[in-house]
């Protein structure tokens, strides 16, 4: 009696050591993109969305960026961070062709995935007229 319950006990917490890992969450984001966003704010009618979706267990992101009305074609985008609203930073994530509509993926690292969650990544579009940015937006958890 006492070994079974003993194999019972073990078993149990090997369950809940096995599905306390196994169990990934897949985390959900957007962003509206426009001028008004830009580190200086720029005046376009440029706009736009981005959304992605984070998947805890294999670190990939999955997202999903499309715009219009930019002054003219686009000549970069992707995500930068870690910064808040209203900071600028560097480029985390590149995106392989800026015409819209952009669909990738990347493998974040463990400190890229906390900035993310964090809300301080956000999506830039940058065009001739405007080298550092036309439209962005910080990426938020969508509910």
């Amino acid at each position: 009696m006492q070994r079974s319950m003993l194999l019972l006990g073990v078993a149990c917490l090997f369950g809940n050591v096995f599905w306390g890992v196994a169990r990934a969450e897949t985390v959900p984001f957007s962003a509206t993109l426009a001028g008004a966003s830009e580190v200086p704010p720029k005046t376009s009618a440029g706009a736009g969305t981005a959304t992605a979706s984070l998947d805890t267990a294999t670190k990939m992101l999955t997202y999903d960026v499309e715009y219009s009305g930019l002054s003219g074609p686009a000549t970069a985008a992707h995500f930068h961070g870690p910064a808040e609203p209203g900071a600028n930073a560097g480029v985390v994530v590149p995106f392989q062709a800026p015409a819209s509509p952009i669909k990738g993926t990347a493998t974040l690292t463990d400190a890229q995935m906390a900035d993310l969650m964090a809300g301080k990544w956000y999506a830039n579009v940058h065009t001739a007229a405007n080298p550092a940015g036309e439209i962005r937006g910080q990426l938020t958890r969508a509910k």
